[in-house]
């Protein structure tokens, strides 16, 4: 029940990050004015999509539309597709009258996930890269350390204390969650989240703790939840959530007894299912994870793996 990380939503398997040279300036400066360079443009988390008669889509800059853009706000590089490179630049100083004020009137600035990424899978996932980078910054302007300013470095890949007698570099930071599908080989086990739509049913998850490795993190989170212990922990793939800054790495887990005790207070409720009632979730007026989660696509291929007709 592998899943391929790099099919999911918010992967960016075509860009080549270029981390050997995002350190040269002069490289990057001859990038940024590439005709072929596009700049994603981001607003308080929120990205720039272009309205259509039929839908919303991605929409990216060019070096002269995003020029006047570059010299006060703060950009970073993500990197390139053979003679394409691209950058983000982060206006969340500005107000978006003032930053649309210049643009195409059928721009707009939504958030990734309101905005129907399911229809540009490839420039949701660069949108998604650069949005996390972007929060990561707006979250470490001073030292950790010494608290003085820091300033980007290498394309936006690091920041540098400013204090000479620190001069600590801080470089972009992942927060590791497990995510899993319990199951006996014939039910799983999904639960609803008071953070949840109504009636949708998911896997559960967690953030792994310092000193905890991964397996671990799954059989303590779904012990802590819902009171089933979990064995053979098998990996399923993993999938950058940039909402904000997390990394879901997926797992299956087979459960060593049945009867669920709902021990955490975001947990509403948890269920075993079986594929049929997956198959026909609507008729109990539930409904499935969006299918740009790494959540939805372990459960999909769950009913696949274990059903014969399918």
């Amino acid at each position: 029940m592998f899943i391929a990380s790099d099919d999911l939503f918010y992967a960016t398997p075509n860009l080549n990050r270029h981390a050997h040279l995002r350190s040269d300036d002069q490289w990057l400066a001859k990038q940024i004015k590439q005709p072929s360079s596009c700049f994603i443009l981001l607003h308080q988390s929120k990205n720039l999509f272009k309205k259509t008669e039929t839908q919303n889509l991605p929409h990216m800059l060019s070096y002269e539309e995003a020029a006047p853009f570059l010299e006060e706000n703060p950009w970073a590089y993500l990197g390139g597709d053979g003679d394409n490179h691209l950058f983000v630049i982060d206006l969340s100083q500005k107000t978006e009258m003032l930053i649309l004020q210049n643009l195409d009137d059928d721009l707009f600035f939504e958030d990734l996930r309101r905005a129907g990424p399911i229809l540009q899978k490839e420039q949701a996932s660069q949108f998604a890269y650069g949005r996390a980078l972007m929060f990561w910054h707006q979250r470490h302007r001073f030292c950790g350390s010494c608290a003085h300013p820091t300033i980007m470095a290498q394309g936006g890949h690091l920041r540098r204390c400013t204090n000479p007698e620190c001069n600590l570099e801080h470089f972009p930071r992942t927060d590791p969650a497990v995510i899993m599908l319990v199951h006996d080989g014939e039910n799983c086990l999904l639960a609803h989240n008071h953070h949840l739509k109504d009636g949708m049913y998911s896997t559960l998850a967690g953030f792994v703790e310092p000193g905890e490795t991964l397996e671990q993190a799954v059989r303590r989170e779904v012990l802590e939840e819902t009171s089933i212990k979990v064995s053979d922990v098998t990996y399923a793939g993993s999938q950058p959530w940039p909402f904000p800054t997390s990394l879901m790495i997926g797992f299956y887990a087979k459960c060593e007894n049945y009867d669920i005790s709902i021990q955490d207070e975001e947990l509403s409720d948890a269920q075993w299912f079986t594929r049929d009632d997956l198959l026909n979730f609507s008729d109990q007026g539930k409904f499935l994870p969006s299918r740009d989660s790494i959540a939805r696509n372990m459960i999909e291929a769950w009913i696949r793996f274990t059903s014969p007709d399918l």
